[in-house]
């Protein structure tokens, strides 16, 4: 079972899937519904106008409210009622109707104001503005500046949100109060013009209209032409002032956020001009909504947003609602069998020789642990009479005479003497040299790059891929110009994941590196392998070239060696080894020399800490050595020692313990596998003093290293190239019958 189903009981997971079923289901039918169902609508203020005109006499009676704010659960459920029974001829919001300017707010409140029984005016206010919102409010409802005349009286509405108009505004306004005939004149103006008497911990001086010179101007107009009343929202309160004969009424009560105080209070404007009057009271109201169902509301605009207006949005959300059904689906009801198939037939593979594509990031003579390991497992597969041709990167100083390996040509070169190359994956010569080999199966060696390449033309040809997990990638990136973490927790790891799912098999060389690919997620059959070691070449070694070596680095007969074989490179961890062989100089009675053979880009820095710790005849970065010379080396030395915590298995360190050195490590990964402590080796944590500690007992205890010496080579016995080879072989043909099982099965 996944591990979503290991959390949560089948009964729990059912009732899961159901209810995410159901979930889309509704969620397709509201779609649906708002499609099909819900109105258009376009210029409602001339609509609205006329029906006022048609109605009004001489006087009027109407309503202004404040701050509706789509408060579904106040104004809608409570205040309409009201104000349907108070024999009014109109509504007038004074700003903020809506509480964002989006489609779906706009709409909503479309809804809302649906259910009032007399016309409906909206002021332009910060929230029908905000959020693109003038668009909406221009295209369903009109101009943002406006004005009519009924039952005597005139009404003009202005723009206080976009500072640009304010000019033509006032020209507009002028035009406007020059018509005597008005009995009465009503200006209505989202932002409140002069500071209310009262304050709100909820209002701030910014939703005040800002330009003191417009506001100054408006009052001016206001006051030499008689108008009657200024009603604006924005702030959470009730406010009315008197100003030049000019009443000035903030109202902001019919929704939004109040507090239900004596400042802050729920209401709404009583307005009436009948017999020449003009009567003007606060209508306060005893009512307020729970939290829990404001949360609500405020949940059911964002699911009317998504997939009202969202068309996207509608389709990501129940894409994925989608996938958690698919998900539950496969947890609950789909049977799975998680070992691996033992009764597929082999049969047709088994006495034929394989014609097996390698694809390789790397090769020699690039030396590396994965190419090493690649041209061993070429040559135990030739010994036992399969077919193998590698496509990888051309080199300055490679074989041209071996014709079964397709050399790439480079487009960019990287590292110390261009040692990184990257090979053209487009090149033409990989689908030649694939094609015309017409490989059994396809042996990936990088999930990356080539690889890639080798995994799209494997489809193509219809071959079986296996990938063998050589390199912990997470290690390796300071290379990358990202984010550590980033690329560890992301990158790394997802491209490993994703890459070794897509391949029909993986190979691993220890069962630390299968627990892992596991962790991460790879569900394809993992076969572990211990990557083979010339377990007889470094058995053979002459004694008189092992001597003359020694002289050659001026190590006396007295002195123990000590062998690193690793690149120097960062991840590497040779600036630890480094400080671990200070300290056990200082502390070890036994002199001893340290030879480490690699090359890398770090070659200076590094020789610049040995010279800086005064070790420079002690430690000594020897540099690249020929694969065919390596024996010697090992041979030469009493232990071996390796700080690496990036490898997958430490190839160097079987090749260590068949030439009889016993190793002290630092435990890792790969490294766990191979050194049993104590038995063939010591491994510690990244401790200076714990490995120096080991490493001292190695050199100082001649009999402890010959039992430990004895352990190491019957190690790295089991892990000789004809068993790497044949146990490889094996895996191609359960790759292969696995393949071809699906491909019938699929058919």
């Amino acid at each position: 079972m996944s591990r979503l189903s290991e959390k949560l009981t089948p009964r729990r997971l059912k009732l899961a899937f159901y209810l995410t079923l159901m979930a889309i289901l509704l969620l397709i039918g509201y779609r649906i519904y708002l499609s099909f169902f819900e109105q258009t609508y376009h210029a409602v203020h001339a609509d609205q106008i006329e029906r006022v005109q048609s109605r009004a006499a001489d006087g009027l009676h109407f309503a202004v409210v404040g701050n509706i704010n789509n408060s579904v659960g106040l104004f809608e459920r409570k205040m309409i009622p009201m104000l349907n029974r108070a024999n009014l001829d109109l509504v007038v919001s004074a700003g903020n109707a809506v509480s964002g300017g989006g489609e779906d707010k706009y709409r909503a409140l479309y809804r809302t104001l649906s259910h009032l029984e007399m016309p409906y005016l909206l002021t332009v206010g910060e929230k029908e503005s905000g959020a693109f919102g003038s668009f909406n409010y221009y295209e369903h409802f009109g101009p943002y500046f406006f004005g009519f005349r009924a039952g005597g009286s005139q009404f003009l509405f202005l723009d206080s949100t976009d500072p640009d108009t304010y000019p033509f505004q006032l020209h507009w306004l002028r035009e406007q109060l020059r018509d005597p005939s008005a009995a009465h004149r009503f200006v209505f103006i989202g932002h409140p013009m002069f500071q209310t008497a009262k304050e709100s911990p909820l209002d701030f001086d910014d939703q005040y209209l800002g330009d003191t010179a417009f506001r100054d101007r408006l009052h001016q107009l206001f006051s030499e032409h008689a108008v009657d009343a200024v009603f604006s929202s924005n702030l959470h309160l009730f406010d009315h002032q008197v100003r030049d004969g000019v009443d000035y009424v903030v109202t902001g009560g019919a929704g939004g956020l109040v507090l239900n105080d004596e400042t802050s209070f729920y209401h709404y404007v009583d307005v009436t001009t009948e017999g020449g009057e003009v009567s003007i009271s606060v209508q306060r109201l005893d009512i307020g909504q729970h939290q829990f169902f404001k949360t609500l509301e405020s949940l059911w605009f964002f699911i009317h947003s998504l997939f009202y207006v969202g068309h996207l949005n509608f389709l990501l959300v129940l894409g994925l609602l989608a996938l958690l059904a698919i998900k539950l689906y496969s947890a609950i009801f789909v049977e799975r069998d998680y070992y691996r198939n033992y009764d597929l037939d082999t049969s047709p593979w088994r006495d034929r020789p394989l014609k097996v594509a390698m694809v390789t990031n790397n090769f020699l003579p690039f030396i590396g642990g994965v190419p090493i390991s690649i041209d061993r497992l070429r040559r135990g597969l030739e010994q036992l009479a399969h077919r193998v041709r590698i496509i990888a990167p051309s080199y300055a100083a490679q074989d041209d005479h071996d014709m079964d390996v397709i050399r790439i040509p480079s487009l960019i070169s990287m590292g110390r003497k261009d040692e990184f190359r990257l090979a053209n994956p487009l090149s033409p010569r990989i689908r030649r040299g694939l094609k015309g080999f017409a490989p059994d199966i396809i042996h990936i060696h990088h999930p990356f790059w080539l690889g890639w390449t080798a995994l799209w033309r494997a489809r193509r040809l219809h071959v079986p891929t296996v990938f063998t997990y050589h390199t912990r990638l997470e290690h390796y990136s300071h290379f990358v110009p990202l984010p550590g973490p980033l690329f560890r927790n992301l990158i790394a790891h997802t491209a490993i994941r994703r890459f070794a799912n897509r391949c029909t098999g993986v190979i691993v060389p220890t069962e630390s590196a299968e627990e892992y690919l596991r962790v991460i997620g790879v569900t394809s059959p993992i076969y572990v392998h211990p990557t083979g070691i010339d377990f007889d070449r470094f058995q053979a070694v002459d004694t008189a070239a092992v001597e003359t070596l020694r002289q050659a680095h001026g190590i006396g007969e007295d002195e123990r060696v000590l062998v690193s074989v690793s690149r120097l490179s960062q991840e590497k961890n040779i600036d630890f080894l480094i400080a671990a062989l200070d300290e056990l100089n200082r502390r070890s009675t036994r002199s001893f020399r340290c030879l480490i053979i690699g090359e890398g880009e770090e070659h200076a820095r590094l020789q610049e800490r040995i010279d800086e710790l005064g070790l420079s005849d002690t430690v000594t970065l020897v540099g690249s050595v020929a694969p065919e010379e390596m024996a010697r080396y090992y041979r030469l030395g009493d232990a071996f020692v390796f700080a690496s915590k990036s490898e997958t298995q430490g190839m160097v360190i079987l090749e260590a313990m068949a030439a009889g050195l016993p190793v002290v490590a630092v435990r890792s990964s790969g490294i766990d596998d191979v050194v049993k402590n104590e038995t063939n080796g010591f491994k510690t944590a990244e401790d200076i003093d714990r490995w120096t500690t080991a490493a001292r007992r190695l050199i100082e205890d001649d009999a402890l290293r010959a039992a430990m010496a004895e352990q190491a080579v019957t190690t790295a016995r089991r892990h000789a190239i004809d068993h790497f080879a044949r146990d490889v072989a094996d895996t191609y043909r359960q790759i292969l019958a696995l393949y071809h099982w699906r491909e019938r099965s699929s058919d």
